[in-house]
């Protein structure tokens, strides 16, 4: 096994149970990616990555901004892709934006059920 094996590998989920009140920010905190993109996720972990009694939603803040930078780069991947191809390729800026939606909601539903969820693919740039 070598050192880069476990590189792309999401950190373990804090343990114990999320208060209601984490769960419904955590639920907020993923759904707004749909609408507001990365800006409330990044609010959401300035705000709680000092305070160990809200590790879970920090974990999740975390989650889903480091999924909303990912969309963001594969958004504009999408676009540059399709100008350079005349608009052969039109669809993978919607297929981009179809899929942020639908893992949002799976993300939300997750988290307000309290546990940690973990979008499928994601860039973990923020630890």
């Amino acid at each position: 096994m070598s050192e880069f094996d476990n590189v792309t590998a999401p950190p373990p989920p804090p343990s114990g149970d999320a208060p209601q009140e984490d769960r419904t920010i955590a639920l907020i905190t993923h759904l707004s990616g749909i609408v507001a993109g990365f800006v409330v996720p990044l609010i959401m972990w300035l705000i709680n990555k000092d305070k160990p009694e809200k590790s879970w939603l920090t974990d999740q803040s975390k989650e889903s901004l480091n999924f909303q930078i990912t969309i963001v780069i594969a958004l504009v991947i999408a676009i540059i892709l399709m100008t350079v191809t005349l608009g052969l390729l039109f669809f993978l800026p919607a297929l981009v934006g179809i899929t942020n939606i639908v893992f949002c909601i799976l993300g939300g539903v997750a988290s307000n059920k309290g546990e940690s969820y973990r979008y499928p693919f994601a860039l973990r740039l923020i630890k």
